[in-house]
């Protein structure tokens, strides 16, 4: 028989990074899964991306057992990697912060091709052109 599913938890944690302290820590103890078994899996399961932001879907089960998924970086992380920036434009459409060019475009989009609702390359180049667009970041031919 299959467990029973008491609840979806959704954070952003940074690779082999996560520790007990908020985000984690409340947001798992308030359903009572063992935090520390938890933070030890997650920094095991993520030691090739250190620092780099994942968002992580954790099910938590009726028994107090737990199993989590990890996506693939946000698109907007990406773009700032690329661009070698620290923030986005402040005014996006006025100020450009930086700008990407479409090698770079095209390889983001080959790395959340599985999470995006797209299925070619080429419409998940144009998500990944408008989250540019969006942060002011110009990508260039």
């Amino acid at each position: 028989m299959a467990k029973k599913v008491v609840g979806l938890i959704k954070l952003q944690i940074k690779g082999a990074q996560a520790t007990a302290a908020p985000p984690v820590g409340p947001a798992l103890g308030q359903r009572g899964v063992n935090i520390a078994m938890f933070v030890k899996e997650f920094n095991a399961r993520t030691q090739k991306q250190p620092g780099v932001v994942l968002p992580t879907i954790i099910t938590v089960y009726s028994d107090k057992s737990f199993t989590f998924i990890t996506k693939t970086p946000p698109a907007s992380v990406l773009l700032k990697q690329a661009a070698k920036l620290e923030s986005a434009s402040k005014t996006p459409g006025k100020a450009i912060a930086g700008s990407v060019t479409d090698k770079q475009v095209e390889e983001i989009a080959k790395t959340k091709l599985p999470d995006l609702n797209c299925y070619d390359i080429e419409t998940a180049k144009s998500l990944i052109k408008g989250s540019a667009r969006s942060m002011g970041i110009e990508v260039k031919a």
